[in-house]
């Protein structure tokens, strides 16, 4: 039982890291409609400077709020000058664009950084916490506060401010938002820079359990992704859940299911999405969208 519970631990703390990366992509889909598939490597970019600024002395937590914070601006020219003359295209064409990006960041960041893998700062203290003799490492337990620390802040600007409340209604309706005088243009900049600083926590946080590396994030891009459909791409609760979801059971497949082993665990979270595709298109948590004709 106890290696279960190991299991299901383990399982938590690297959900926590997909439901990071799964919640940016929730937010730009909820804003502009558009899957970011360039998303984890926006925030490889982001870890990326965060590196530089500790390499240059600058403590590590403070690197990485710099690197979040500088995330901002840059989602926001993404929007402004790469995506929004797209939200009139064929879907396929967006999607096109956006994995192009993928790849266009991807040699960015090997032209500055190389293409060799760097070791990143630990976050939290090394060591683990024992209850009930199950072992919680400290990275673990502090990526799941992060995590619910994130979801709160979310959770409180969407629903308690009017700034939440404006990107709510751009989200639902752009053309009618802009009608009532709401500057759409800027929200929709706000969503991609918020997006973008997710982003770069996510690759933060999984860094220093991996190597720093140009494609580092891609791996993890198919787990949030996945999260993000079958919780449902406009429930960024649904994502969340989701991904946890997603941690505990391929944990659990791969130690106990004998075929799947280390090496299948990826086709896990694969095969949920093809079932929930099948059986609820709009995912768990999200909401069918019905059209008039």
């Amino acid at each position: 039982m106890t290696g279960v519970l190991q299991q299901i631990a383990d399982g938590l703390s690297t959900g926590a890291i997909y439901a990071s990366l799964a919640l940016a992509l929730v937010l730009v889909n909820r804003a502009t409609g558009v899957i970011n598939f360039a998303q984890g490597t926006m925030g490889t970019f982001g870890a990326f400077l965060a590196w530089t600024l500790w390499s240059w002395g600058v403590p590590v937590w403070p690197a990485v709020i710099a690197a979040i914070l500088l995330s901002v601006p840059f989602g926001a020219v993404v929007e402004r000058y790469v995506v929004r003359r797209l939200y009139s295209q064929n879907a396929l064409i967006i999607i096109i664009i956006t994995v192009g990006m993928l790849v266009a960041l991807t040699g960015i960041i090997g032209t500055i950084w190389g293409y060799h893998d760097r070791e990143f700062p630990a976050l939290f203290p090394s060591g683990v916490l024992r209850v009930a003799g199950v072992a919680l490492s400290y990275s673990a337990i502090g990526n799941l506060l992060v995590l619910v620390v994130v979801v709160i802040v979310l959770q409180l600007v969407f629903m308690k401010t009017r700034f939440g409340l404006a990107m709510r209604s751009v989200a639902d309706n752009r053309d009618s938002s802009a009608l009532l005088g709401l500057p759409t243009g800027g929200l929709l900049m706000a969503g991609w820079g918020m997006a973008a600083a997710l982003g770069t926590l996510a690759a933060c946080l999984i860094a220093p359990e991996v190597f720093l590396g140009p494609s580092m994030m891609d791996t993890v891009l198919i787990y949030a992704l996945a999260a993000a459909i079958l919780g449902g791409l406009d429930s960024p609760l649904g994502a969340v859940v989701a991904a946890l979801a997603i941690g505990v059971v391929e944990n659990l497949a791969g130690a106990y299911v004998s075929f799947i082993g280390t090496d299948m665990k990826i086709a896990v979270p694969l095969a949920l999405m093809a079932v929930v595709l099948l059986l609820k298109p709009e995912g768990l948590f999200g909401q069918r969208e019905v059209v008039r004709v």
